[in-house]
């Protein structure tokens, strides 16, 4: 079998990835994101910087670091018909925080309540249904960046006047989240596949519990009822390898925050004591098997 892993660069989670699937038999590729020149009307059978053309990979684990070269990258190897993980159409959904709002809630899975608008107007009167404090996220992003907690009106004329006058289109669409004052803590859970493979704790003093923002890791029991709530998010997204952050409320009831489908790990595996780049490779090579 043979597999392209796409990357922006490799990481922790990469090298861990290629050991991974080296150690199971996979015959693998680095592409460097970077590299890429594709002719879109020469198709899968055109050479990747690799050397083998693109016809020659069973699957492809898309690792980039960009969003935008990612998801390039996953449509056009949709089209060509050869397998990723994440597909397009999943990694679309998570990379957009609008729209993976949207799905959970058609699919009934429990998330704070959210606001969306398209005016500073009417994101002032979504945040007064809210109630404040209330969240303003972008669409797209992660680490935790570009994140406000708005406490009152007058900041939240203040951070939407200044998201007004910046130039992308995805600036002006206000995505407004209820504050759940959570316990100094969240959940990150893995799902590879139909299973919750393991969960941390990202603990902070701050209200970004993200471990790019200096959260702090600890192992997190796999309960029945998490383990339901972050698979049903899973499909309720397309499924795959991805990891679901869940906020546990005042009144204990778990949350669906966000989903990820290019998830780093490199903080969880040693507290979790779970091999995470093992699993993900697992479920690669079962996949292959299933389409063979």
């Amino acid at each position: 079998m043979t597999i392209a892993v796409l990357v922006t660069h490799i990481r922790p989670e990469e090298k861990l990835l290629l050991a991974a699937l080296e150690a199971r038999g996979a015959a693998v590729d680095v592409i460097l994101d970077r590299e890429l020149n594709i002719a879109l009307d020469r198709g899968p059978e055109q050479l990747a910087p690799s050397g083998r053309p693109w016809s020659a990979y069973d699957l492809v684990l898309e690792r980039c670091v960009s969003t935008s070269r990612g998801l390039y990258m996953l449509a056009i190897l949709e089209r060509w018909g050869i397998p990723a993980i994440n597909s397009y159409p999943v990694a679309a959904l998570c990379a957009d925080k609008l729209q993976t709002s949207l799905v959970l809630a058609v699919a009934g899975v429990p998330q704070p309540a959210v606001r969306v608008a398209f005016t500073p107007e009417s994101a002032l009167e979504a945040l007064n249904d809210l109630g404040y404090p209330a969240v303003l996220k972008p669409i797209t992003g992660s680490w935790g960046r570009l994140l406000a907690r708005v406490n009152d009106r007058e900041s939240a004329e203040a951070i939407l006047e200044h998201r007004q006058t910046l130039g992308g289109y995805q600036h002006h669409i206000y995505y407004a989240q209820a504050y759940i004052e959570k316990p100094g803590r969240d959940i990150r859970a893995f799902v590879v596949g139909e299973q919750t493979i393991c969960a941390v704790y990202r603990s902070s003093e701050h209200w970004v519990t993200n471990t790019a923002r200096g959260a702090q890791t600890s192992n997190c029991p796999v309960t029945p009822e998490l383990n339901a709530l972050c698979v049903r998010a899973a499909k309720a997204v397309g499924g795959g390898v991805l990891a679901i952050d869940v906020f546990e409320s005042p009144d204990g009831a778990l949350l669906v925050n966000e989903i990820n489908h290019t998830m780093e790990f490199r903080n969880s595996s040693a507290p979790t004591g779970v091999d995470i780049a093992g699993a993900v490779a697992d479920y690669a090579l079962e996949r292959l098997e299933v389409a063979v």
